[in-house]
């Protein structure tokens, strides 16, 4: 069975970029530049860097003021596919 895990912090590291940890203990920075080049109608504010620095969490998930949200789970998977997540202590 597969852990629920949620975002437990997070930091802006550049534009489009968030460093990320997650209640597992695991965190590594993704880029999310992709939003800014969508055609979606729900990602065409992110085509501005201020508003994806907008980003607060909503219940563990990564959510922007337009409801836009991003499933923790998802990241998480995608993040560790990518190699990119490693353990850091709490207090990192």
């Amino acid at each position: 069975m597969r852990e629920v895990v949620h975002v437990r912090r997070y930091r802006i590291t550049g534009p489009y970029r968030l460093w990320l940890q997650f209640t597992d203990g695991l965190a590594g920075e993704w880029d999310f530049s992709h939003l800014a080049t969508s055609d979606k109608p729900v990602t065409q504010a992110f085509r501005d860097p201020a508003f994806f620095s907008e980003v607060f969490l909503d219940f563990g998930a990564l959510t922007w003021p337009n409801g836009y949200d991003w499933s923790p789970e998802a990241l998480h998977a995608d993040m560790q596919a990518a190699g990119v997540l490693k353990f850091e202590s709490a207090a990192a």
